[in-house]
């Protein structure tokens, strides 16, 4: 049985919380600085994030699926699929592929893609998004990191974690989450989220969140998937790579809890979206059959 939407979530808009007002993350700082964060960077107020810039950053090296970008997809490269979705977002105002490897850099240019090359040290997308950042001639406000292993992305969804962490000048990231299935609970590969009441990510995880007591999954508890897009507040990128690992992010292995560790936060949005990513050489079949079904 699938989760049922909770109250909170109110699917009139695409944006599920309201605004938690500034003087809260005053609060916030306050309790960071007490527990020896980094300096936080307060960002600026929402007519400074009206330049943004698309990113899908892409690697041949995977320990889970080496080659992925390139894996044909009903006869076109995977990232060829992700950037012609993600060209259909109204707030680009560029989109670029970030690559270390010439290979994925020639597949790019030949459908007519903008590329950055990157090195081979970045440790994330996110980090390879940041040196992608620094090695664009024009100045950008916010920086959207599209997956490209998700040929599906829903334009709409790119412009809305884009619209939401402009509207929102306490959070200096965005991202969005769906509804869990029941199938994907214990699927490490498919991460979990928690929010407060305003929108604000409290935690990510691998593991199946929250847990109750008796061990069994809730069918009227509303489970939510993280989608792997997320924006972030260019300023605050180029600090992220400064940013020391922190023991969350590294147990878990997801380099959004490094934000939160540091006392950041992370502003999320719920959409109805039938995620599916290709995480495995199994998911490419599962992939070419949603989408023949789909008339794609």
């Amino acid at each position: 049985m699938e989760p049922k939407p909770a109250a909170a979530f109110r699917d009139d808009t695409l944006y599920s919380w309201p605004m938690k007002g500034v003087a809260a993350y005053g609060a916030a700082i306050t309790a960071a600085m007490a527990f020896g964060y980094a300096a936080l960077y307060v960002p600026r107020s929402a007519t400074f994030r009206s330049q943004v810039v698309g990113i899908i950053p892409a690697r041949y090296a995977s320990s889970r699926f080496q080659g992925k970008p390139l894996v044909p997809i009903l006869g076109k490269p995977m990232i060829q699929r992700t950037w012609e979705r993600a060209k259909l977002a109204t707030t680009l105002s560029q989109l670029v592929v970030a690559t270390d490897d010439e290979r994925i850099a020639d597949c790019c240019r030949g459908f007519g893609a903008d590329v950055i090359m990157t090195s081979q040290s970045c440790r994330n997308g996110t980090e390879r998004c940041n040196e992608a950042l620094t090695n664009l001639k024009k100045k950008f406000d916010v920086v959207v990191n599209i997956q490209g292993d998700e040929p599906l992305i829903e334009p709409d969804i790119i412009d809305g974690v884009v619209k939401v962490l402009q509207a929102t000048p306490d959070a200096v990231f965005s991202t969005a989450v769906t509804s869990l299935k029941a199938e994907d609970a214990c699927d490490p590969n498919r991460v979990k989220c928690v929010v407060d009441n305003y929108g604000y990510a409290i935690y990510f995880s691998r593991g199946f969140i929250p847990f109750n007591k008796s061990g069994k999954v809730n069918p009227e508890f509303p489970y939510l998937l993280h989608l792997g897009i997320q924006s972030y507040d260019a300023k605050f990128l180029k600090i992220y790579p400064e940013l020391p690992p922190t023991p969350l992010q590294l147990e878990e292995d997801l380099e959004q809890l490094k934000v939160l560790e540091n006392g950041y936060k992370i502003k999320v949005i719920k959409v109805d979206h039938d995620a599916h990513g290709v995480d495995t050489p199994e998911d490419v079949e599962k992939m070419e059959s949603l989408m023949r079904e789909r008339n794609m």
